[in-house]
C-alpha cells in the first residue's frame, strides 16, 4: 500500500473521506518564524524598494521565503501551507508557488487567501459602511459583484500558471457576540456573493476553506449553504462548540480548528491540553476534520504552547487502520 502524501491526506479530509493515521494539520499563519528560524515572517517584511531591485536580488527573497515555509512545514508536520506572497500580485504569487513545488514536489497542499466578500469594516469605516447598506444598497451590491469578478479573474490567472490547490477565504464576519451584519443583511449582502465565489473556485477545481472568527452560529446555515469544502476556525472564544457544529453540519462540510488560542496565550498547560483533546475527540469521528488552532500562531504566543498541542495531536490524533 502506497503511503499518501500530506497533500493527499489534507484533500481527503476536505472531501470528508476516510484517513488512516494522523489527522491532517496546518495553521492559518505561523508568525513565530523569528523564534524558530531567525527569519521575519513574509507578511511582516517591507519591500518598498522592490521595483528598484535587480532580478537576482528579488530571487534571493523568493528563495528565502520558500525555504522558510518549507522549514516550518517540516518542523511542525504541516500537511498544507498557507502562502502569504510578498509582494502579493499574481506574478510574484505564481513564482512563489512554482518555487515551492520545485523544492517539494506534490508533498504539500498549497493555498492562498482568496476572499472577496464584505468583512467587518475597520473602526474608521464601520459607520459609513452601515449607512451605505441602508442608503445605497444597489451600489453595495454592484461593489460586491465586482469584488467577486476580480477575485475569479485572478484565480483564472493562477490556475493557468500554477499548481495552487485552493483558497482560504479570510473575511471575518463575526464578533464574539455574533455577526456584524444581522442574519437578514448577511443573507442579502454576503451569502449570494460567497456562494458565487466558491462556485467559481470549484469550477476551476480549487478547494475552499471559509475562515471567520467569532460566533458564527446565527449564520452557520448561510456559510454551509455557500458550499465551501471546510469551515475554519470554530472559535471557542466566540462560544463555538465543535461538538455542536459537527452534529449540525459535519455531514456537509469539513471542520478545521477549535483549539482555543486564548487559552494557549493565557491559560494553564492543563487547559491547553484539554482544549486540544476536546477538538480531536469531537472533530475526528466520521472524518472530515483538520487539526489547528482557533485562529493562528500569532506574534507573542509562547512557542512551547504550540509544541504542547502538537504533542496532544501526535498522541491522540490518529485514525486506526482498517
Amino acid at each position: 500500500m502506497v503511503t499518501p502524501t500530506p497533500r493527499e491526506r489534507f484533500i481527503a479530509a476536505l472531501e470528508r473521506q476516510p484517513i488512516v493515521g494522523r489527522v491532517p494539520h496546518f495553521e492559518l499563519v505561523f508568525f513565530l518564524t523569528m523564534e524558530v528560524l531567525g527569519k521575519v515572517h513574509p507578511s511582516h517584511r517591507s519591500y518598498h524598494q522592490w521595483d528598484q531591485m535587480i532580478e537576482s536580488e528579488r530571487q534571493l527573497h523568493r528563495e528565502d521565503i520558500a525555504a522558510l515555509y518549507l522549514a516550518c512545514a517540516e518542523r511542525f508536520e504541516w500537511d498544507a501551507i498557507f502562502l502569504h506572497p510578498n509582494p502579493r500580485n499574481v506574478d510574484e504569487s505564481a513564482r512563489l508557488i512554482d518555487l515551492i513545488r520545485e523544492k517539494s514536489g506534490e508533498r504539500y497542499y498549497l493555498m492562498m487567501h482568496g476572499d472577496a466578500t464584505f468583512e467587518i469594516p475597520d473602526g474608521n469605516k464601520m459607520v459609513d459602511f452601515s449607512y451605505r447598506l441602508a442608503d445605497e444598497p444597489d451600489k453595495v451590491h454592484k461593489e460586491a459583484t465586482k469584488r467577486v469578478d476580480d477575485a475569479l479573474h485572478r484565480a483564472e490567472q493562477l490556475k493557468a500558471r500554477t499548481s495552487l490547490d485552493g483558497f482560504c477565504l479570510c473575511s471575518d464576519y463575526c464578533f464574539n457576540t455574533g455577526p456584524f451584519l444581522s442574519p437578514p443583511q448577511f443573507s442579502e449582502f454576503v451569502t449570494p456573493y460567497l456562494t458565487r465565489l466558491i462556485a467559481g473556485y470549484r469550477e476551476m477545481d480549487f478547494y475552499t476553506i471559509k475562515h471567520t472568527d467569532g460566533n458564527i452560529m446565527p449564520i452557520l446555515d448561510d456559510l454551509v449553504q455557500a458550499n465551501p469544502h471546510a469551515l475554519h476556525s470554530l472559535d471557542p472564544q466566540g462560544g463555538i462548540d465543535i461538538a455542536e457544529v459537527k452534529r449540525l453540519v459535519g455531514n456537509r462540510v469539513a471542520l478545521c480548528g477549535n483549539v482555543d488560542c486564548g487559552l494557549m496565550d493565557t491559560g494553564t498547560d492543563e487547559q491547553v491540553v484539554e482544549s486540544a483533546q476536546y477538538a480531536l475527540q469531537h472533530g475526528m469521528p466520521d472524518y472530515g476534520y483538520i487539526f489547528c488552532t482557533s485562529n493562528c500562531i500569532y506574534t507573542g504566543m509562547q512557542l512551547k504552547r504550540y509544541d504542547l498541542i502538537l504533542d496532544v495531536w501526535r498522541k491522540h490524533g490518529n485514525y486506526p487502520a482498517g
